[in-house]
């Protein structure tokens, strides 16, 4: 690395309290990443913004129902503050999960409608672990 300083950018990302582990494991890595940012946890409602954008995307809508069952979802993991809460990555296994749970309760209908086939009602929705 250090020959190639000028040419290389190294970007380690990592939970504060094991980067700092993995920082202290080496008395010369500090030094060698000079520069740390901390980021804050999304609140609440950037990540119900989050998850709504990641239905966009795909072209998925959250029910009203929906939508309130994934607010308390969030809430619930930031109240309990799990060191492993995922913050967006959680909100993104819980919408990509909800996708695939929607899929398998749409074959059960006999028919659906392209209102079925984007809406994401609150059963699909699941918590999962970060």
């Amino acid at each position: 690395m250090e020959d190639h300083k000028n040419d290389l950018i190294l970007i380690l990302a990592g939970y504060q309290k094991e980067m700092e582990n993995f920082l202290q494991t080496n008395p010369g890595l500090r030094s060698r990443f000079p520069i740390h940012i901390d980021f804050p946890d999304y609140n609440q409602c950037e990540l119900l913004q989050i998850a709504e954008q990641m239905c966009a995307m795909r072209q998925y809508t959250l029910s009203a129902e929906a939508r309130n069952s994934l607010l308390r979802m969030i809430s619930k993991h930031q109240s309990t503050r799990d060191e492993n809460f995922g913050n967006a990555r959680t909100v993104r296994n819980i919408i990509e999960k909800a996708i695939r749970r929607q899929a398998v309760r749409l074959i059960a209908k006999s028919s659906t409608t392209r209102q079925d086939l984007i809406l994401i009602e609150p059963g699909d929705l699941t918590e999962v672990t970060a």
